[in-house]
């Protein structure tokens, strides 16, 4: 890494983090299942189902002040694109990088996998322009591609970065399917200490279990191959698991909620630099 991160010892008091209720996360899940149901059932890599769903996370945030750029790749013929979203300020030598894929399997809508990732981290950051935070590190947030194709649209973001590039993203965390039903249990990334240390934290004070996970499974694989510390969670694979009842119903709202206000805790902690 270059550098140091904001000075600590001297860091003003932590914002306290917003709460949102299922409320303010739920209706882009549904927008989500409105957009499949209109477009085949699902909403994969190169179909309009996918094309459709970067339009609807990129139109919420641009208007809530984002800076959005489409990155493109090709993966099996079909161009397919991450989109990614800046929030003004904070260091740029120290960024925060949130992310989630935002495509489905063709065989399903893909709500919970990982309609419910996307919808969380979209949450997240409208929070932080409705906050109007003004981070100690940058905050960077990405909805990736084809990551049912094995993660191709996070391998190929990574890939093109400089050295430099990868050298600024102090921390990448991820989020993979987040309103798993049933008797949830967080399973956390355990390698980033300080997103770790937070997500754990954030859990255990509510008596709620947690398991800790290596890298592997979802997009942090592309970060923590190229050497950046990476953190996440996901609650779980389902009984409808890449399947065609991967719809809304499929998503418990309660833990949606829950794992939306940590992934929100964490992100305003490790801005701040703690």
């Amino acid at each position: 890494m270059t550098g140091a991160p904001p000075a600590l010892a001297e860091a003003p008091a932590a914002v306290t983090p917003p709460v949102v209720t299922a409320d303010q996360v739920m209706p882009h899940l549904e927008a989500l299942q409105r957009i499949a149901d209109r477009n085949g059932g699902n909403r994969a890599h190169g179909t309009q189902g996918y094309r459709e769903s970067v339009a609807h996370v990129k139109a919420a945030l641009d208007a809530a002040g984002f800076r959005t750029a489409l990155h493109r790749f090709t993966h099996d013929g079909t161009t397919g694109h991450n989109l990614v979203a800046d929030w003004p300020g904070g260091d740029p030598e120290h960024v925060v990088f949130a992310g989630a894929h935002l495509d489905s399997v063709e065989a399903g809508p893909g709500i919970n996998d990982n309609g419910s990732g996307s919808a969380a981290l979209l949450a997240t950051a409208l929070e932080v322009a409705k906050s109007d935070l003004a981070p100690d590190r940058h905050l960077r947030f990405a909805w990736w591609g084809a990551e049912e194709a094995g993660m191709v649209g996070s391998s190929a973001y990574v890939g093109d970065l400089s050295a430099a590039e990868r050298d600024r993203i102090d921390v990448y965390l991820n989020m993979d399917m987040a309103g798993t039903k049933g008797d949830p249990k967080w399973l956390v990334v355990e390698d980033d200490p300080a997103a770790a240390e937070a997500f754990n934290g954030y859990f255990a004070a509510r008596n709620l279990s947690t398991i800790g996970i290596g890298i592997g499974g979802s997009d942090h694989v592309s970060f923590g191959d190229a050497g950046i510390p990476v953190g996440g969670f996901a609650t779980g694979l389902d009984d409808c698991y890449h399947q065609a009842c991967d719809r809304i119903e499929n998503v418990d709202p309660a833990t949606e909620t829950t794992s939306t206000n940590a992934f929100i805790s964490t992100v305003w902690q490790l801005a701040a630099g703690s």
